[in-house]
Order: structure tokens, then C-alpha cells, then sequence
């Protein structure tokens, strides 16, 4: 049992650092492409549509924030919402790319295409209110450009570093150090996985060692290290751990895999819940073949995160009919794949 904790908590800080680091690699491209997605969409709503899904399916809440604002100036459409909730997989993406990453892009390939076919049918069904209205104020853009990489910045930014600096680092090379020795949750292997965690941990240390104060201390520091690192480790270890216990006093892999209609259902429900976490029992449970991909697919629709966060505190009304939207889409996705694909 020890074992099996020891192994837990290795595989929660491997998949909690791949995630982070990833997370500050998608901050710092997501600031060097400001200003330039709401110029190109307007007057297009199929590239609304195919922005949306491509934005969605980017790990992490970003490129779901990024559509919600977009749709609170009235720029993309509900239907393009609905297209970047149901291709986005929240932070899970980044674990389940951490896990399982070829079945992981072919999930969120299959996701952002679902989602742009969806968008164009939610917008006819919505009519003269597929964009927001009412309860929807403006949100947030960051439009100020930022030089994240300038060698006349680096050098005298380093010669009274902050310690938040100084921590991101460190870690993020503790990080690339324990991909190359092969610590706990690595694949013991020098395949193509491992060289891309190497590779997003070396990218990882050249963005928090060269970006400006400012992007490290808000970007960096307060959203990703300050507010994601804890819950994602909180949970991940959590459902290792609540796995590994339930597996002692029960065959859980056993039960879902007879029981696949009925985890197709609790998996829409759970999926409704606006915040990272409760998907990744199911997606720990498809890693260790336990659940088939009808029931993970179901879960990646219905659920999105917290990207819907910030429309909740918008318009309640909206946030409940895209959820809708998605339950219906999810759990229909999740009835095809089983019938086709079996159970197993």
C-alpha cells in the first residue's frame, strides 16, 4: 500500500509540473499574439467557428477565456461559445497529454471538430440571440504589447531578481532535471514523450528566466503558480490516492467497466460542475483501463474547466443554455462511441 501512495504522489508532482509548465508556455504565446484574433474574426463566422474550437482545444482555461470575452464584446457568436466549450478540456487537457498524449491529441482533434460542426446549428436554433446581450458587460483583454524577450532586459533584471523569479527557476529546471534522470512518473524510456516533457521544461526556464517583471509577476506568479499549481496538485493527488484506496477494498476498474451506460450518465452530470478537478476521475480511470472512451469523451464535452467561470458571473442565462448544449452533445457522443466502439 505505501508502494502505491509512494507512486501516487510521484505521478501527481510530474503531472502537476508538466501542467504548470505548460500552462506558462500557453500564458507567454497567449500575450504575443494580443490584438490580433478580434481584427481577423469579425465579418467570418466560420472562422469564428474554427478560432473558437482551436482556441477551446488549447490546454489550460486561456483559450476558453479568451472566447468568453470575445463573446461578451459581441464578437463571436454563442455558437463559436459552444464550439470552444465543447473542444476545451479544461487544465485535464494538459494531464491527460501528461498520461495517455497520442490518444490525448486524437480526443482533442475529435473535440474541436465536434465543436465546429455543433457551432453553426446552435447559431440557427439561437436566431436573433446568438450573441450576448443583456447581463453581459466587457471583460478584460490585455492589450498592451509586451517585449517578453529582450537581451538588453534579461541581464539587469537578474541582478536583483524577485523571488518569484527565482522559485519559477529553479523549478522549472528541477523539473527538466527530473525528466532527464527519470524520476517517479516518468516513462522509463527515451522516447518521443519524454523528449517533448525535456523540451517543454527547457522552454519552460528560457520564458520565466527573460520575461519582464510585470508578465512574470501577474502572468506567471499570481495565475499559474499562485492559483492553478495548488488545486491541480490538490486533486491529482487526490484522485491517485482515493483510487489507489478504493482499489483495496474494491475491483472499481470491474464495476464501471460492466457498468459503462450507467458512468456514461454520472459522467454528463459531473461534467456540469464549472471547475477543474472532477474530471480527472475519469480521466485516471480511462489511463488505467477502466473506463471506455464513450464515457471520456462524454466527460470532455460536458465539461470545460472553469472556463465558463467568468460568463457565470455575466449572464446565469447563458451559462445555463450552453451547458445545456453541451450535456445533450456530450452524452449523445458518449451513446455513439459505446454502440460503435463497444464497451471495453
Amino acid at each position: 500500500m505505501a508502494t502505491e501512495f509512494e507512486g501516487a504522489f510521484g505521478q501527481a508532482v510530474m503531472i502537476t509540473a508538466f501542467v504548470a509548465v505548460m500552462m506558462m508556455a500557453v500564458e507567454y504565446l497567449n500575450v504575443l499574439t494580443q490584438g490580433t484574433l478580434e481584427r481577423a474574426l469579425r465579418g467570418s463566422a466560420v472562422l469564428q467557428y474554427l478560432a473558437a474550437a482551436v482556441l477551446g482545444a488549447t490546454p489550460g482555461c486561456l483559450g476558453a477565456f479568451t472566447v468568453v470575452a470575445l463573446y461578451s464584446h459581441r464578437v463571436v457568436t454563442v455558437g463559436a461559445l459552444v464550439a470552444a466549450m465543447i473542444a476545451t478540456s479544461g487544465d485535464e487537457a494538459f494531464v491527460m497529454l501528461g498520461m495517455f498524449p497520442g490518444k490525448a491529441l486524437l480526443l482533442m482533434l475529435g473535440l474541436a471538430m465536434l465543436g465546429f460542426a455543433v457551432a453553426p446549428v446552435v447559431d440557427r436554433l439561437a436566431g436573433q440571440g446568438r450573441y450576448c446581450r443583456g447581463a453581459c458587460a466587457e471583460l478584460t483583454i490585455h492589450g498592451a504589447e509586451c517585449a517578453c524577450f529582450s537581451i538588453r532586459q534579461v541581464l539587469p533584471q537578474w541582478r536583483r531578481p524577485g523571488i518569484a523569479r527565482v522559485l519559477l527557476t529553479v523549478g522549472t529546471l528541477g523539473y527538466s532535471g527530473w525528466v532527464i534522470v527519470g524520476g517517479g512518473g516518468m516513462p522509463p524510456d527515451w522516447s518521443w514523450i519524454r523528449v517533448t516533457l525535456l523540451l517543454v521544461g527547457l522552454f519552460g526556464a528560457f520564458v520565466v528566466s527573460t520575461v519582464p517583471d510585470h508578465f512574470l509577476r501577474d502572468h506567471l506568479w499570481r495565475h499559474v503558480a499562485a492559483r492553478h499549481v495548488p488545486r491541480i496538485f490538490a486533486w491529482t493527488i487526490g484522485v491517485l490516492v482515493g483510487v489507489a484506496l478504493l482499489s483495496q477494498v474494491t475491483d472499481v476498474q470491474a464495476f464501471v467497466r460492466h457498468n459503462p451506460w450507467m458512468m456514461l450518465g454520472l459522467a454528463g452530470l459531473v461534467g456540469l460542475i464549472p471547475e477543474s478537478g472532477p474530471h480527472l476521475v475519469f480521466v485516471t480511470l480511462y489511463a488505467s483501463g477502466g473506463i471506455p472512451m464513450g464515457v471520456l469523451a462524454a466527460s470532455s464535452v460536458v465539461q470545460d474547466g472553469h472556463g465558463m467561470l467568468p460568463l457565470l458571473a455575466q449572464s446565469r442565462r447563458d451559462f445555463l443554455k450552453v451547458k445545456a448544449v453541451n450535456l445533450v452533445v456530450g452524452l449523445a457522443a458518449g451513446v455513439v462511441l459505446l454502440a460503435f466502439g463497444g464497451t471495453t
